[in-house]
């Protein structure tokens, strides 16, 4: 990005709350691009469904991340949004809600709320979006900021993801943001036979260890899995890490 620009946006931004016309027009531009890019991130993980990407246009992304970055808002990589926790790069978001298959009717869980970014992705896709992050700080900073923007048929609850949201299962799609070393228990018993779940796991980066994302299927068989993709999620807490504690692992 060209540093007067950047310096130009940062100047807006700090010195003025409202943004102006041609601020606006600047991010539709950059979201745009930023489309673009996660459309043709990947020769063999395309995100190629029109809705998805249609949705992507629609969320205004540089409203979820702290001042600090709103420059790169539309650049295709995570963001730190405080408390050791990031906005997940745009091709990811796009990728895994493009496995849950959503169709309008349907209502989903989001494990790990962060900012609110993912949320209000599903939220244009999806009838309901509940949403539980851990975090008190995180959690009533997106709820506050999804109300603004008008995300009305997203629910955000502060929690232990691990356990869900039981009260509003059962879900024909549960999407999980943080990566435990095992899939949840709880998640598979709220997700809806015929239901998907995208979820990375494994050990927490710096471990050493890989993490895989999955597409998980809930069959009259079972449980059906599906490696995806290598990745780098911050690891879930809460019950999953003391889990891992007392197994001794």
């Amino acid at each position: 990005m060209d540093m007067r620009l950047l310096s130009a946006l940062l100047f807006c931004f700090a010195a003025a709350s409202a943004e102006t016309d041609a601020l606006q027009d600047y991010f539709k531009g950059q979201r745009e691009a930023m489309v673009r890019l996660v459309a043709n991130y990947h020769p063999q993980h395309k995100v190629s469904d029109a809705q998805v990407l249609a949705a992507l246009r629609r969320v205004p992304r540089h409203e979820f991340v702290p001042l600090a970055v709103k420059p790169l808002a539309y650049d295709d990589m995570p963001l730190p949004i405080g408390e050791g926790q990031t906005i997940s790069q745009p091709f990811m978001v796009g990728y895994m809600t493009q496995w849950l298959e959503l169709k309008p009717s349907d209502r989903v869980l989001e494990v790990g709320t962060g900012s609110g970014y993912h949320a209000a992705v599903l939220s244009h896709l999806a009838s309901e979006v509940y949403t539980v992050e851990i975090v008190p700080s995180l959690g009533n900073k997106a709820k506050r900021l999804l109300d603004r923007l008008g995300y009305r048929n997203v629910f955000v609850r502060i929690g232990d993801g691990y356990q869900g949201w039981p009260d509003k299962a059962p879900f024909d799609a549960i999407v999980v943001t943080c990566a435990p070393e095992h899939v949840p228990e709880p998640l598979v018993r709220q997700l809806k036979r015929g239901g998907r779940m995208m979820i990375p796991v494994g050990a927490p980066v710096g471990s050493g260890a890989p993490q895989q994302l999955y597409l998980v299927r809930k069959t009259d068989e079972g449980l059906k899995t599906e490696r995806k993709l290598d990745v780098r999620f911050v690891e879930m807490t809460g019950e999953a890490k003391i889990r891992v504690k007392l197994e001794g692992r």
